[in-house]
């Protein structure tokens, strides 16, 4: 028993969500379609990050063809910029062999596949402490997340399923994708981090035995980077450098190896760990590092176009 005093959630204050206003719906997605990127890509200059672009689209075609694993990591904030459709069209595509993410991009492919919004303005809740206090989704993923500790899942395969089964909206879910497609996809949660986590419903318990096997599938995934596997971190500053960081030391110590394969950094800014942890520290030992400025909804369109392009 701790000796210190938690806070009394008897009179924590819920609400529906059919009573919150969203910045983001299905409307303004990116959407699915061929592209011909090749006269542009050639109009770029071999210099620089142009010829960095370059480079890395070749080795992830490259990776594709010699069957090395891609595997995909990326922050909430892809998915709040409408790019979900792009994702699941490059899975169909076969360009992805693992997706890993953190905890608000489970909440806002949840939100998005049940409700078909979601986004709240954050200073406004959070004025009045309505921040995240929202009924259905809290209750929802918290329950599926108990569900899924006791079938013994990993924490995205468990939401994943639940959407696949039951939402309306489950061809816009990465999440639901992922596992219809068999391709795995870890949630890498980080108590006190994520809206689920404010109210009395989350177990503790249940959300660390998922996302640690989310974690030990993860490690399994990055064995297939070596000798020429791709490894992407889109718009994760901290949680996903660090998580990916772990695996790499897990998958090489103990296969003993895991090496020349190449990473890229998806950013709107350069971001420390970021950087050392997934553009430069993996690779010092063979392979390549690039590390990518702009904003998400331009970036990651014009790569993932560029892949499906067929110059």
């Amino acid at each position: 028993m701790s000796r210190y005093e938690e806070i009394n959630l008897d009179n924590l204050k819920v609400y529906s969500i059919k009573d919150r206003s969203s910045k983001v719906n299905p409307d303004l997605f990116a959407k699915k379609g061929k592209a011909d990127m090749t006269p542009f890509l050639d109009c770029l200059p071999d210099i620089l990050s142009a010829k960095d672009l370059k480079a890395l689209i070749v080795k992830i075609k490259a990776a594709k063809a010699k069957g090395r694993a891609i595997i995909i990591g990326l922050g909430g904030h892809v998915i709040k910029c409408g790019l979900a459709p792009l994702l699941i069209e490059l899975m169909e595509a076969g360009y992805v062999s693992a997706l890993t993410v953190n905890g608000s991009v489970m909440i806002h492919d949840y939100e998005l596949a049940f409700f078909g919004h979601t986004s709240e303005d954050v200073s406004k809740s959070l004025a009045d402490g309505s921040f995240g206090m929202v009924f259905e989704t809290t209750h929802g993923i918290n329950t599926i997340i108990t569900k899924g500790s006791a079938a013994g899942l990993g924490l995205g395969e468990a939401v994943g399923k639940e959407i696949l089964e039951k939402a309306p909206n489950k061809d816009l879910s990465l999440l639901a994708m992922a596992f219809q497609h068999n391709i795995p996809l870890s949630v890498h949660v980080a108590i006190g981090t994520d809206i689920i986590h404010q109210t009395p419903c989350a177990d503790g318990k249940a959300i660390g035995d998922c996302s640690l096997r989310d974690f030990r599938i993860l490690c399994r995934q990055v064995c297939d980077l070596d000798e020429g596997g791709v490894y992407l971190n889109f718009g994760s500053a901290v949680i996903l450098p660090e998580v990916f960081l772990k695996a790499l030391t897990v998958a090489r110590n103990t296969t003993g190896h895991v090496k020349n394969f190449s990473t890229a950094v998806f950013d709107m800014n350069m971001h420390y760990r970021a950087r050392v942890n997934v553009a430069q520290r993996p690779v010092e030992t063979g392979g390549a590092g690039y590390y990518f400025i702009g904003q998400h909804e331009i970036l990651i369109p014009l790569l993932i176009k560029s892949l499906l392009c067929e110059g």
